[in-house]
């Protein structure tokens, strides 16, 4: 049975999480639409990452549903979401550090060569995205050996190679340089332009402001401001929870 949600690609609905005693994420609804970047911010432990792991399979609800593409994937483990175009980065770095560069991102390649027919050349995918990253010129340096900064945009070349239709992405620009995080910033933005639904979960306010179209702040795991950036940014509970009047002043 499909269920669609107007133009949503992906809509959680009243998902909730608890650890014993603990509400992680509290009824939480959103939705993201192809070609949008979506912004995911709050606290520290204010739930967003748990928010993640539930849209990826990594966490089963406790209550709610997770939608994607017309489809109740709530039950869906891990492989079979990924299989059907999620993807995601890690706030704590998930890279064989043994290897270089583009056998990072090139071994997203043959798995998914393994598990798809028909032609995909993953030398040729992979020489395209460490362009599009712009990592081809450390292309062929240990991903032990180049700065944090670099190695987020890594994680990201590797889950494009998947050929995701929905991208999330933890904490990506943590340790980059300004220079850098421009650069990201003008990436995600052509991704997006392509048709690609991107949701980021930053603490670099300036850039969710300057990227997002809709933002989303999370509290003690409740959704408590929903909107566009002026909107977010107007907020009295966002204010006071989160990014301080200083801020806003």
């Amino acid at each position: 049975m499909v269920d669609r949600d107007g133009d949503a690609l992906l809509s959680v609905r009243g998902v909730t999480v608890r650890f014993g005693g603990t509400t992680a994420v509290d009824d939480v609804e959103l939705s993201l639409e192809p070609g949008s970047i979506t912004g995911l911010i709050g606290p520290n432990g204010a739930g967003k990452t748990t928010l993640f792991n539930v849209v990826t399979g990594m966490q089963r609800p406790t209550a709610g549903r997770v939608v994607f593409d017309g489809h109740d994937i709530t039950r869906w483990g891990p492989a079979r979401r990924a299989h059907l175009g999620i993807a995601r980065t890690f706030q704590r770095l998930e890279l064989f550090l043994s290897l270089s560069v583009r056998d990072n991102v090139r071994v997203a390649g043959d798995i998914v060569k393994a598990r798809r027919r028909g032609n995909y050349d993953v030398d040729a995918e992979t020489e395209r995205l460490l362009e599009l990253t712009g990592l081809s010129e450390i292309a062929d340096q240990d991903v032990s050996d180049i700065p944090t900064g670099r190695a987020r945009v890594v994680e990201v070349a590797r889950a494009l190679m998947t050929r995701p239709r929905l991208l999330l992405l933890d904490e990506p620009a943590s340790g980059q340089t300004e220079q850098e995080t421009e650069e990201f910033s003008s990436m995600l933005r052509g991704l997006a332009e392509s048709g690609l639904a991107i949701c980021l979960v930053e603490h670099d306010l300036p850039l969710v402001m300057s990227l997002c179209r809709t933002i989303h702040v999370l509290d003690q795991g409740q959704v408590i401001a929903s909107g566009t950036p002026d909107v977010v940014r107007a907020s009295p509970a966002v204010i006071e929870a989160y990014i301080g009047a200083e801020a806003v002043s």
